[in-house]
């Protein structure tokens, strides 16, 4: 078949490799403009514009599909099918038409569940037990299109969103190849989502990174793994961020405490209470270091039992 390829991040490159290893041809790779990076803001490429000229293949990067030259290219083309996995941007109608099998996209969840563009953060940070990856036909609304494959991922209770993304990654670019052959056929069944199951997974922003010691000690650990390696959770210590890299739940909290309190700071980490239980703070990163584990950290900072976390944010 003759294919457009869009996708942007680390996710989609697998997915872009199987379908040139099956012997397709990728006429064009669609990916986000490079963009700042890091604390020296350097314009950084997304993986997906980096494989793709490591294979040859020709790049666009518009910074809005809609209306683009690079829409007008994609119709003048006119590819047999459009493949998407975490391109960024929803496609407009104009693209949706023109390819004669359709548009399909690899999504990091088990539809209609988790639609949206942070599948694999919130199914941790919901502390979900199973996630996986579904090839769907692309329709105008968010990833609301008729199913054609799914396949199951178990999310195991030491897993971040970075190890599930790995998985996901994997099972999604099999799990196309295996699709491949029945849409070029015609006999790929196309399973309409039941849209009444419908969940979303928006974007995360800065409010989903600070940690509410309220919670139960279980839900801040699920919040934590779901946003490393990206963010990191965050309180407040000394009247600056302070992150939380890695931490684990502990049944020795103090109940009587208030929820953010010190409970203990020695070589097992920082036992923080919470809405329930306590939580072990074992990798930091207090505001103008770099991440480290807790242990290490206190042997030069003084962090005493009784120190509230966040409470100066609430203030």
């Amino acid at each position: 078949m003759r294919i457009v390829f869009m996708g942007t991040p680390e996710f989609a490159v697998p997915s872009l490799e199987a379908i040139l290893d099956a012997g397709h041809t990728v006429e064009l790779v669609v990916t986000q403009p490079d963009r700042p990076k890091g604390r020296k803001k350097t314009l950084t490429p997304p993986p997906v514009k980096e494989a793709a000229l490591l294979r040859g293949l020709p790049v666009e990067q518009p910074e809005r599909l809609r209306g683009s030259e690079t829409a007008a290219r994609i119709a003048g083309l006119r590819p047999d099918l459009i493949v998407t996995a975490a391109y960024g941007q929803i496609l407009p109608k104009a693209v949706l038409d023109v390819p004669r099998l359709g548009c399909i996209n690899v999504h990091g969840s088990l539809l209609p569940r988790y639609r949206g563009g942070a599948p694999i953060q919130r199914a941790i940070i919901n502390g979900e037990t199973k996630s996986g990856v579904t090839i769907m036909y692309m329709a105008e609304g968010l990833d609301t299109g008729d199913m054609i494959s799914v396949v199951e991922v178990p999310i195991a209770e030491t897993d971040t969103s970075g190890s599930l993304f790995e998985k996901l990654t994997a099972a999604g670019a099999k799990l196309l190849a295996e699709t491949l052959p029945a849409i070029e056929a015609g006999t790929a069944k196309a399973v309409p989502q039941n849209h009444d199951e419908a969940t979303y997974a928006p974007n995360l922003t800065r409010d989903d990174e600070r940690i509410d010691w309220s919670r139960p000690a279980r839900d801040v650990y699920n919040q934590v793994r779901g946003l490393s390696p990206m963010a990191g959770g965050f309180t407040v210590w000394n009247g600056e961020p302070f992150k939380v890299w890695g931490c684990e739940p502990v049944k020795r909290g103090n109940a009587a405490a208030a929820p953010g309190t010190v409970l203990a700071a020695d070589e097992r980490g920082i036992a923080v209470q919470t809405g329930a239980d306590a939580l072990l703070l074992t990798v930091i990163q207090p505001a103008g270091k770099k991440a480290m584990p807790a242990s290490e950290w206190l042997k030069g900072a003084r962090l005493a039992p009784g120190t509230v976390f966040g409470a100066e944010a609430e203030a």
